[in-house]
């Protein structure tokens, strides 16, 4: 069993919604049938439009959606494929290794229903001032235990690209899911999970900014809220 992400740009004259009802509606169940296990869709929906200020984009034009999903074999996802290419206007494809620090238990909903709140999908690229080794340990062995502490964070993947998959896929070394409550979309509080103190919500905000800078340089992330779908 393998996990793939894919990201994806919509045509030009989709909006958001558009968008979110073509992958959700018409292309899920497309993907089940060739398939596709523990089927996720990621899109910049306009329940999302909120966090807009929690944007941080650097590879522009930013993606508009994801899909994750498993398959027995990366090497059999030609029917998937396909099924994506004729309904987005750019996909680019990557095989990757997930590990779950937090799994949702608090926020489940019904397979096709909105999970609640918001989900950060983050591309991150290693430094060249790290090797990887140097670089993994400071992400997993380290950074995530802060990021644990110090956010509201009711959902957390982290996947670890092993190789692209599609022609001109652009560079990156991992992708995170990380589910946010409602309120964390506006309120910087509320993301820290420290609504009514205020030295400990900057406290919580300080350890985790000294923490990503070990490993991550700000000018090639990617963070894009977006509304989680569970479709299979």
């Amino acid at each position: 069993m393998e996990k793939i992400v894919y990201l994806l740009w919509g045509n030009e004259m989709d909006n958001s919604e558009q968008l979110r009802q073509c992958l959700c509606d018409e292309l899920a169940p497309i993907l089940v049938e060739a398939g596709a296990q523990k089927l996720r869709v990621n899109v910049v929906d306009r329940a999302v439009a909120p966090a807009q200020a929690l944007r941080i984009e650097n590879s522009k034009p930013a993606f508009d959606a994801v899909i994750s999903l498993w398959l027995d074999t990366s090497t059999r996802r030609t029917r998937v494929e396909h099924a994506i290419e004729a309904r987005v206007a750019r996909m680019a494809g990557y095989l990757v290794t997930e590990s779950e620090p937090i799994v949702n238990t608090s926020q489940c909903v019904s397979t096709g229903e909105r999970t609640p709140g918001m989900n950060e999908v983050v591309l991150l690229q290693k430094p060249p001032r790290l090797s990887y080794p140097h670089w993994i340990d400071l992400w997993l062995n380290g950074h995530t235990q802060v990021a644990i502490e110090t956010q509201s964070t009711f959902g957390y993947r982290q996947n670890i690209v092993v190789r692209p998959l599609t022609y001109l896929a652009p560079p990156i070394d991992a992708i995170i899911e990380e589910n946010f409550p409602e309120a964390a979309m506006t309120d910087r509080r509320a993301f820290y999970d420290a609504v009514d103190d205020e030295a400990l919500y900057k406290e919580r905000e300080q350890a985790m900014i000294d923490s990503c800078m070990r490993f991550i340089d700000f000018d090639k992330i990617d963070c894009i809220p977006t509304s989680e779908y569970n479709m299979s």
